[in-house]
């Protein structure tokens, strides 16, 4: 067995889905999503075992071409993360009705496909075809499923299809130089090529633009908070708990490695470009009342935090970049699932017309506060282990990147919490807040169970990724 199987199951699940018809999609949808999750689980004792689950095969002979895709730590602890969060964000959307929900929940299964694609691709081309599927579900599923007038969101979502497939188009021509130098888009040989500096430079400035408009870095990041804001809640959670973390992912495996000489020359000015957005993305939190804008600009702020983290390049920048990714994945998730069940409450997402929700419903606003406080890294979850882990790489490279970077722990904890008073214990809204449904505490319960379980143990994951980053360290450190 291997790392295929996965992706074989996802894409024949959104097949069956969309043959499935509209009354079963949703369940046929969730089921294949629990089996894909299930595969990832017993690769990883496969892999824990000691066997190779990684696959290379030639696929097209000029160019040169593999279908080649790597099972390792790093790649897995990704898999791992988007094929838990895909049945838990599926399951959250069965208190929404869609229209032709069919197309809408195999939409969704085919963007697991290709974000679990990106993450184990071992061949640039084949990456790079992931890369871009990726990005064709989503374009549909803000566009056709999401809120507000059809004219506004129809303008933020081809904002946002143009900003990411220009980018792309730097990455892919990038690739081609690295094939006309290597023969091969394998990652393996473009790890092992030397190129000069002047080439390394343009090449991580190729990768640079595809990363930062994903992530979004700013300047580059117009385009997520009206996106967040428009796309229906299953695509908020898509985008921001797996899609952008592929940039993330993508700077260690690709970039890093590739252009080591460019990343340690000007590896201030990108961490500080990177810390930019963490100082940023909070000050505009703070000004907020539209609930998915606020969880935007804040997710703006913990990415930068990641970004800058992995381009310290040391062992503890990365791991604990890959640590936040699947933390930050798992709370947001979560945030913008409670997002949703407000409005289906209440029917807004403006915090000032929220309130005492606390007095109806005790329950969800105890685990809206948990959530809360994780993200704003509370010792005990899970958010807190990469958040200082991160800190403590900006620390060895710049004390002043440290201190900026901690910011965000400061200004989220005053952005997040001055929220939860607002939205749970101000004044009593007029409409009713019926207490969370069996479905809707079962998804709280199972991410609240994983950031705390985590955040008291995080060895298991912290062993599975440590050795393929020193791998990759050994590569960014050859020059």
């Amino acid at each position: 067995m291997d790392v295929s199987y996965i992706l074989i199951i996802l894409l024949f699940g959104s097949a069956v889905t969309f043959f499935a018809g509209d009354k079963w999609a949703s369940k046929i949808a969730l089921l294949f999503s629990i089996a894909a999750f299930g595969a990832a689980v017993v690769l990883l004792n496969h892999y824990n075992a000691g066997q190779d689950i990684s696959v290379s095969k030639p696929w097209i002979a000029l160019p040169k071409i593999y279908f080649a895709l790597q099972g390792d730590g790093l790649s897995l602890a990704m898999v791992l993360l988007t094929t838990a969060l895909t049945p838990i964000i599926l399951f959250s959307s069965f208190g929404n009705t869609f229209a032709q929900s069919k197309n809408f929940y195999a939409l969704v299964l085919f963007m697991a496909f290709a974000m679990a694609g990106t993450f184990l691709a071992a061949d640039g081309f084949l990456y790079y075809i992931f890369w871009e599927l990726s990005l064709i579900p989503i374009y549909f599923i803000a566009l056709l499923w999401g809120n507000g007038d059809a004219e506004s969101r129809k303008k933020a979502v081809i904002k946002f299809f143009i900003y990411t497939f220009a980018g792309s188009l730097f990455m892919l021509v990038s690739f081609i130089y690295l094939y006309q130098k290597a023969g091969s888009f394998l990652l393996a040989d473009l790890y092992e090529l030397r190129l000069s500096a002047t080439a390394q430079f343009w090449i991580f400035l190729g990768f640079f633009m595809a990363y930062a408009i994903k992530i979004p870095i700013i300047p580059f990041h117009t385009w997520q908070a009206k996106v967040y804001q428009k796309a229906p809640a299953v695509g908020t959670m898509l985008l921001s708990g797996i899609m952008l973390k592929m940039a993330l992912y993508s700077i260690i495996r690709w970039q890093l490695p590739i252009a080591p000489l460019a990343a340690t020359k000007y590896l201030y000015f990108f961490a500080g470009l990177s810390l930019a957005g963490v100082i940023y993305g909070s000050v505009v939190a703070l000004k907020q009342n539209d609930l998915k804008k606020l969880l935007a600009y804040s997710s703006l702020a913990h990415v930068g935090l990641i970004a800058a983290g992995t381009y310290t390049l040391t062992l503890d920048g990365f791991r604990g970049a890959v640590l936040q990714m699947i933390a930050h994945g798992f709370v947001v998730v979560g945030l913008f699932f409670a997002a949703e069940v407000i409005f289906r409450r209440f029917q807004t997402g403006k915090i000032d017309e929220m309130g005492g929700i606390r007095v109806q419903s005790p329950k969800f606003a105890s685990m809206f506060l948990i959530l809360v406080l994780a993200s704003v890294a509370l010792p005990g979850t899970f958010n807190f282990i990469g958040e200082f882990e991160l800190l403590y790489s900006l620390a060895q490279s710049s004390i002043t990147y440290a201190i900026i970077g901690g910011t965000t722990i400061i200004l989220g904890a005053f952005y997040m919490l001055k929220m939860f008073q607002h939205a749970m214990l101000g004044e009593q809204n007029a409409k009713p807040f019926a207490d969370v449904t069996f479905n809707e505490g079962l998804v709280f319960t199972v991410i609240i169970g994983f950031l705390l379980f985590f955040g008291l143990y995080p060895k298991p994951i912290i062993d599975l990724i440590t050795p393929s980053l020193e791998e990759i360290l050994v590569h960014i450190n050859r020059f």
